[in-house]
């Protein structure tokens, strides 16, 4: 029998899909908190998007490790919508934590974004290399799609890569629509950007984008037309860290740069050499960064995130609030029935095969 969702608040959405945090339930009244991603209706209308979407959401059922989100259960509702039942994590996304980090310091500390990739790199290494439980073939394994929203970070300092089920899918939706790749172009590889078969070291290079802007506190191709960063991604020139950040080594510079090799051959082969290379660039460096780094760096997030939503709360009412939402989380599971409703009927219990509907109303 499946088990049931409670909805408890929209965390956000986009052009693809819009996320709840939610409590499932099952038949025997195990309760877990858990993320549920609705995929937008428009897009079931794309024949090859939904073929390539449950492809990719089945084997992604196949994850287990502590750097990658779960996926616990794909579904179908009779309206034709697609729902997946995710692993929650309570914190911020990259995106959110380079945008605080910048606008407090200029850019990411250099130690926090080494290890931030570092941790990156283990779950797309585990990714690429996974084999079928069964048979223990290759599953070839391919993000396509890592970028600052799509790698979460958890109050207790976890970093984690969400979205593999979505990734290739979103390949088959048509460019022109721009709710639906908006800001995606400037992750893009340049053999992905040219239309060219890709691998592993698509992602070696989406990481490696992400680590010059966390160190540059800029973007790294980014124009005014999606064309326009596309050719920027074709061209790949990567500008020098370390003319850009003089307290960046030359050391790391070249990491970072070799990671950006515009031919995927003169890249790192794999995720776990690329972690490897920045693991002994901190070594070397004496320098340290751990997960209570990670969680500091999320916390402060939150509190300015919610210092900017209520201007006039002192950051001494941040952290009492912060305080109190560690005790709520506690307890939530066993209140969540008693929580106000939410837009979409929130807080309302629904099955698998009606629950669409009900978010509808």
């Amino acid at each position: 029998m499946q088990p049931k969702y409670t909805t408890l608040e929209r965390l956000g959405g986009g052009g693809q899909a819009e996320v709840f945090r939610g409590i499932s339930e099952s038949l025997q009244g195990f309760k877990r908190v858990v993320a549920i991603k609705r995929v937008l209706p428009h897009l079931t209308n794309n024949a090859q998007f939904v073929a390539m979407f449950l492809d990719e959401a089945r084997l992604s059922l196949f994850l287990s490790h502590t750097n990658v989100v779960s996926v616990f259960d794909i579904a179908k509702a009779e309206d034709g919508n697609y729902i997946l039942i995710m692993e929650y994590v309570d914190g911020c996304d990259l995106k959110a934590m380079i945008e605080h980090q910048n606008h407090k310091h200029g850019r990411v500390e250099m130690a926090l974004a080494v290890f931030i990739i570092i941790e990156c790199c283990k779950g797309l290494y585990y990714a690429h290399t996974l084999e079928h439980p069964d048979d223990h073939t290759p599953l070839h394994i391919v993000h396509r799609d890592i970028s600052p929203p799509n790698i979460m970070m958890s109050k207790n300092g976890e970093v984690k890569v969400v979205d593999f089920g979505l990734a290739k899918a979103n390949s088959q939706v048509e460019i022109t629509d721009q709710g639906i790749v908006k800001g995606k172009f400037s992750y893009l590889s340049p053999e992905a950007a040219s239309g060219l078969e890709i691998d592993a070291r698509t992602d070696v290079f989406a990481l490696g984008i992400i680590l010059w802007e966390m160190l540059t506190g800029r973007r790294l191709f980014l124009a005014d037309k999606p064309i326009k960063t596309i050719e920027l991604v074709r061209e790949a020139r990567i500008p020098s860290i370390t003319a850009l950040n003089p307290t960046v080594p030359v050391e790391l510079d070249m990491i970072v740069r070799k990671a950006l090799a515009r031919a995927p051959h003169d890249r790192y082969q794999t995720a776990a050499d690329l972690g490897d290379a920045l693991a002994h660039f901190l070594f070397a460096r004496e320098m340290k960064a751990t997960s209570r780094d990670i969680a500091r760096a999320v916390r402060d997030t939150k509190i300015d995130k919610e210092r900017r939503a209520s201007p006039k709360d002192s950051l001494i009412d941040a952290l009492v609030k912060d305080e109190l939402n560690k005790l709520v989380s506690m307890v939530e599971e066993e209140v969540a029935a008693c929580r106000v409703p939410m837009p979409l009927e929130a807080g309302e219990q629904i099955d698998l095969h009606g629950w669409a509907t009900d978010l509808e109303d």
